[in-house]
């Protein structure tokens, strides 16, 4: 069969090939308890070793619940950008590809261009839709065929520092819209001296949140570039005015998950941050001062009746067409990541919301783990709260360009430059085109 998945140039598929054979050794291990004989290899990719160590958990689950037919993994942890750039080679040249592999979903698109080279989930998703949030799995589909599945919802949510807003005397539950935010940050500044919030100059998950909530997107459902649209300027401008305002400030390091950005919160630099419940570990791990002061609330809405979440960020597991043992593949996919044992999993080991809701009232989600004991142990109140509020994204082909652009061009212009929003969406849309 012609594989029409494409890249750019010859020259990007040769960098990239040079780029995979000079980086250092990846993290990589196999199952051994599964290495009796009769065992099936599967091979599986990601750039997280936090994923790595789950599906090694499950591998050795799965071999306990299913005798007859054990797998033997055979997990690698790479880089984030060799992770992705490997993949797409060895698809494009039709050798080398893992049986499972972690897509990002900033570089979903890249994936589902042409003659999709990954393996239809929908046998796997279709019995459990009811029991799913499908806008999750949505991000990984095309044409009505869901290639990948989602360890997480991805809520958007605030996580606030409430013994520096107890010294500035404002209450998280009074906070309902970004006026109320705005108003709270300039009297947490005048009371603390702090800011009340940090603002990524060098990734989208301080913009992206809002520009849905907010009823927009960066595409349209049609996979069209709508970054200057009115709520995308809107939400550019509000975070321009409270960076000029000194309510906020750009995140040291340029962004939430810098050494610098930990240490700089760690020691109460700032009143709050809005990331996705998936964040919780960056504090547990990162963060420890914190434990104990940090609240998690809803978003504000810019005006009444817009919802109060969004689904950010997200990581799709997906089997490719090389692999020769798809069935097996799937079977294994479907028990780690879709059945409701392994939801329990992902929240108990990673600490992430789970793409099924029917467990987020189990009382294995209120065990005692180092996330209820950090946040306490009503932290799911707030996500039960806002089950219908979850915005979806619009993930498209162009998604990786859009993505590349604000990163490292469009939101460090409007925020650190402090250039016009409005132009500088402007530009943004005529140099993706």
């Amino acid at each position: 069969m012609k594989r029409k998945l494409q890249v750019t140039s010859a020259a990007v598929l040769a960098s990239m090939l040079l780029l995979s054979a000079c980086t250092s050794s990846p993290s990589t291990s196999s199952n051994d308890s599964a290495s009796k004989s009769g065992a099936v290899k599967l091979s599986f990719w990601t750039f997280n070793e936090l994923h790595q160590k789950f599906f090694e958990s499950m591998a050795e689950s799965w071999n306990k619940a299913h005798p007859e037919q054990t797998i033997q993994l055979e997990a690698t942890t790479f880089p984030y950008d060799d992770n992705h750039n490997k993949l797409l080679v060895a698809l494009q040249s039709g050798t080398g590809a893992p049986d499972m592999a972690d897509i990002e979903i900033s570089k979903i698109g890249n994936f589902l261009k042409g003659d999709v080279q990954l393996v239809e989930l929908n046998d796997i998703v279709e019995p459990e839709k009811a029991n799913l949030v499908m806008s999750r799995l949505d991000n990984y589909a095309k044409d009505g065929k869901y290639y990948g599945i989602d360890y997480h919802v991805g809520a958007q949510v605030i996580y606030y520092n409430k013994e520096i807003l107890d010294k500035a005397g404002v209450n998280a539950d009074n906070i309902k819209t970004w006026d109320d935010y705005e108003i709270a940050g300039k009297q947490v500044l005048e009371k603390t001296g702090k800011p009340m919030t940090t603002l990524e100059t060098t990734d989208q998950w301080s913009y992206w949140p809002l520009v849905v909530q907010h009823g927009s997107d960066f595409l349209d459902k049609s996979g069209n570039v709508k970054l200057n649209d009115q709520a995308n300027n809107e939400v550019l401008s509000y975070m321009q005015k409270l960076v000029k305002e000194k309510v906020a400030v750009v995140a040291p390091g340029g962004f939430h998950h810098a050494e610098e950005y930990y240490g700089f919160m760690n020691k109460g630099g700032a009143a709050s941050v809005w990331m996705p419940m998936w964040y919780m570990g960056r504090f547990t791990d990162y963060m420890p001062d914190l434990k104990g002061k940090i609240i998690i609330k809803p978003m504000p809405v810019f005006k009444q009746g817009e919802m109060r979440s969004s689904g950010m960020g997200g990581t799709g597991t997906v089997i490719t067409k090389q692999s020769k043992n798809q069935d097996v593949a799937k079977k294994f996919l479907s028990y780690a990541k879709l059945s409701k044992e392994g939801n329990i999993q992902i929240w108990s080991q990673l600490g992430f919301d789970p793409i099924r809701s029917d467990v987020w009232n189990d009382p294995a989600l209120k065990a005692d783990n180092k996330f209820t004991a950090y946040f306490g142990k009503n932290l799911w109140d707030v996500l039960i709260s806002v089950k219908s509020e979850i915005a979806p994204t619009n993930i498209k082909e162009k998604t990786p360009a859009v993505s590349d652009y604000l990163k490292t061009k469009a939101i460090f212009q409007a925020l650190n430059d402090l250039k016009d929003p409005k132009q500088v969406l402007d530009d943004a849309v005529k140099n993706i085109k």
